[in-house]
């Protein structure tokens, strides 16, 4: 449809008025996959916070070092795209801590899929050495990494999604979309 030739009534064979609408492009963002994507303000391919800047965030970094299955249950359901809910996340990582004593095996994985989510870098030591050695500071990044691109990691994903419908969270990010 050419948007620039007019529009015309087939039973009286006259144009129709132009109001000023325009043909709608892009796309549907009420499709059942589509899954945003939250960001801040903040430099893509960058975390948003370093590795022990732990204590910008007191409350979740007390969480994280009394109960990290806590926090890595809400890394992993917001990751999964809300796939495993928190819970059931939290718990496979506490029976792996408790039989192991190495929760890290389970949690390393999660920070590699969220690195490549969200396009950011490795640090030099690798995700899972960097768990093994730092495991409380590598969960509390993450959590603030999400906290910064618009999640509420208290509510979940599909509440989150949920006010994204409704118009309470940021707009999306499409990176790498098409360009004319």
């Amino acid at each position: 449809m050419n948007p620039s030739a007019p529009s015309y009534d087939y039973v009286s064979k006259s144009p129709l008025p132009d109001y000023g609408e325009k043909p709608t492009t892009g796309i549907p963002v009420a499709a059942a996959s589509y899954a945003p994507q939250f960001q801040a303000n903040h430099n893509p391919g960058t975390w948003s916070t370093g590795l022990c800047d732990c204590f910008s965030d007191v409350s979740n970094c007390c969480i994280t070092c009394w109960c990290p299955c806590i926090t890595f249950g809400q890394i992993a359901e917001i990751v999964d795209k809300g796939t495993t809910s928190c819970g059931a996340s939290g718990a496979i990582y506490f029976l792996i801590e408790a039989l192991t004593g190495c929760g890290c095996i389970y949690s390393c994985f999660y920070r590699t899929k969220m690195r490549k989510q969200y396009m950011l870098p490795e640090s030099s030591c690798g995700d899972c050495m960097l768990h093994f050695c730092c495991e409380c500071c590598a969960l509390c990044q993450e959590y603030r990494e999400l906290k910064h691109r618009g999640f509420d990691m208290s509510i979940g994903w599909q509440a989150n999604m949920e006010n994204q419908n409704k118009g309470i969270g940021m707009a999306p990010v499409v990176q790498g979309g098409m360009t004319r």
